[in-house]
């Protein structure tokens, strides 16, 4: 789905993976991560859940293409995807999923 060709049902997935506390949590701890992606094993430990809940909510950020993917080894390893998070979020939501350096480069309010 590029950002681009997007369509109403594209929008709808995308808002509905936004419309959840724990995917917001998700997508802020990726954003403040020191590097760009994170192991789900980390993920795990963070939320103090099993991975098969978390599991849940990083394949509905996956499939709105918010966040992205990446095998290494046996463990899959989870990033934000900007462009899309760009396109989609005002500046201002943009800057909380940025992280602290980011928003400094890109002047963000916060």
């Amino acid at each position: 789905m590029e950002t681009k060709d997007l369509k109403l049902s594209d929008y709808q997935a995308i808002f509905k993976a936004l419309a959840d506390t724990k995917r917001l949590e998700l997508l802020q701890l990726l954003a403040e991560s020191p590097d760009e992606s994170s192991c789900v094993c980390d993920l795990t430990d963070a939320f103090e859940m099993a991975q098969s809940k978390l599991s849940y909510h990083l394949k509905i950020l996956l499939d709105a293409e918010l966040i992205t993917r990446e095998k290494k080894g046996t463990w899959n390893y989870y990033g934000l995807n900007p462009s899309m998070l760009n396109h989609i979020l005002s500046e201002e939501l943009c800057c909380l999923f940025r992280g602290p350096a980011k928003n400094s480069e890109n002047n963000c309010s916060n």
